[in-house]
C-alpha cells in the first residue's frame, strides 16, 4: 500500500512505515524486518560454513580473495568449480522453491498447497528426466521441465472439478498426479542403461552435486525475471486473504492475481528442477517458518524466499559434512525433515475439520 497525498507532519515518519521523499510511505512491519535480518544472517553464516568447512574448504582468510576472483591454484579451483556454483545454486533453488510454495499456499490458503503436494514437482521431475535423458539433443531439460510442471497442473485442475478452488480436493487430486509423474520417472530409469540409470536416481532425490555456474545463472535468470510480478502480485493476495467478494470492492481483481500467482509458481518450481531435481518440502515448509517468525496474515513471499534458500543451504551443508551419510543426496535430507512436518501439518488441518 502506497500514501500518495503529503503527509501531515513534514519531517516526521508515520508509524509503521518507510517514507520517500514527502508524498510516499511503504508499510514496513518491524517484526518482518527484525524476522529478515536474522534470516540473511543465518545465510550468510551458512555460505560461508559451506565455503570453508571440510578437506577441501576454502581458508577463512582467503575466502574474501575468492569471491573477487583474485583465487589462485587449488583455491581457485574449489570456489569455481565445487563448492561456489553448488553454493549459488542452493540459494537460487531454495528460494525459487520457498516463493513457489508461498504463492501456492495463498492462492489455495491451505498449508498444504505446495508443488510437492500437488504434484507440480513430480510433475517437473518427469518432464525434466524425460527430456535430458531420452531426448538430451531434441528438447531443453528446462523446457521439459515447464511441459511437465504445466500438464501437472492441469490434471490436477481439472481433476478436481473446481480447479483450485477446494484444498481437500486439490490435496488428493496433487497426491494421484505426483504418484503418476514418480511411476514415469521409475519407467525411465527401468528403461535407461545401468550407467544412466544410476545418474537419474541421484537427480530423481533431487541433488546440487556438480552444479555449474551456468546452473546458478540459470536459475538466477529466473529469479530475477519474476522479482517485478512477484512484487506486484504480492499486495493482491495480501489483500484476497480477506475474501475474493471484499477483493473486487477494493479493485484488486483476485481471480486474475491468482492466475498470475499460479504461473510465476509454476515457472519458479520448474526453473528449480531443470538445475537440481525435485527436492522436496522445501516449498511445503519455508512459508509455513516465515508465517510464524512474523506472526501476521499475508504470503511472506521475500521471507519464504529467504527461509528456503536457507534451509536448501544448510541441508546441503549437512550432505557434504555428515561423515556417516556422506555424498546423498540432498533431497533425501529434506525429505527427512519434510516428511514429518507434513504428517503434522496433516494431524492438524484434520483436527480441525478440514480434511
Amino acid at each position: 500500500m502506497t500514501v500518495t497525498e503529503p503527509l501531515r507532519a513534514p519531517g516526521k515518519t508515520p508509524r509503521g512505515y518507510v517514507v520517500i521523499g514527502r508524498t510516499v510511505a511503504i508499510p514496513m512491519r518491524r517484526a518482518s524486518v527484525l524476522a529478515g535480518a536474522g534470516l540473511l544472517g543465518l545465510l550468510v553464516v551458512a555460505a560461508v560454513a559451506t565455503l570453508t568447512w571440510g578437506r577441501l574448504g576454502l581458508d577463512l582468510a582467503d575466502l574474501p580473495a575468492a569471491l573477487l576472483g583474485d583465487a589462485e591454484g587449488k583455491d581457485r579451483f574449489v570456489f569455481n568449480r565445487l563448492r561456489g556454483p553448488r553454493l549459488t545454486v542452493a540459494i537460487g533453488v531454495g528460494a525459487a522453491l520457498g516463493l513457489s510454495g508461498a504463492l501456492f499456499q495463498s492462492v489455495t490458503r491451505n498449508p498444504l498447497g505446495s508443488p510437492d503436494v500437488i504434484g507440480l514437482s513430480a510433475g517437473a521431475g518427469a518432464g525434466a528426466a524425460i527430456c535430458a535423458l531420452m531426448f538430451p539433443d531434441t528438447v531443453p531439460v528446462a523446457v521439459g521441465a515447464l511441459l511437465g510442471a504445466v500438464l501437472a497442473m492441469a490434471l490436477v485442475y481439472v481433476s478436481t472439478g473446481t480447479g483450485f478452488r477446494n484444498p481437500a480436493r486439490l490435496v488428493v487430486a496433487g497426491i494421484g498426479v505426483a504418484a503418476m509423474g514418480a511411476a514415469v520417472t521409475q519407467y525411465v530409469v527401468y528403461a535407461l542403461e545401468r550407467d544412466k540409470a544410476s545418474v537419474l536416481t541421484a537427480y530423481v532425490n533431487g541433488s546440487l552435486t556438480a552444479r555449474s555456474w551456468t546452473d546458478a545463472t540459470t536459475i538466477w535468470l529466473v529469479l530475477l525475471a519474476a522479482a517485478p510480478l512477484t512484487a506486484l502480485v504480492s499486495r493482491r493476495l495480501d489483500i484476497g486473504e480477506m475474501g475474493d467478494d471484499i477483493a473486487e470492492g477494493l479493485g484488486s481483481e483476485p481471480r486474475k492475481a491468482k492466475t498470475l500467482a499460479v504461473v510465476l509458481a509454476i515457472a519458479l518450481s520448474a526453473a528449480a528442477v531443470s538445475v537440481s531435481g525435485p527436492i522436496a518440502f522445501i516449498a511445503l515448509t519455508a512459508p509455513q517458518i516465515a508465517k510464524r517468525l512474523t506472526r501476521s496474515s499475508g504470503p511472506h513471499l521475500l521471507l519464504s524466499g529467504l527461509t528456503g534458500g536457507l534451509l536448501l543451504v544448510a541441508a546441503d551443508l549437512c550432505a557434504q559434512q555428515l561423515p556417516l551419510l556422506e555424498d546423498l543426496p540432498v533431497g533425501i535430507y529434506t525429505m527427512a525433515i519434510g516428511g514429518a512436518y507434513l504428517g503434522y501439518l496433516l494431524v492438524r488441518e484434520w483436527r480441525r475439520g478440514v480434511l
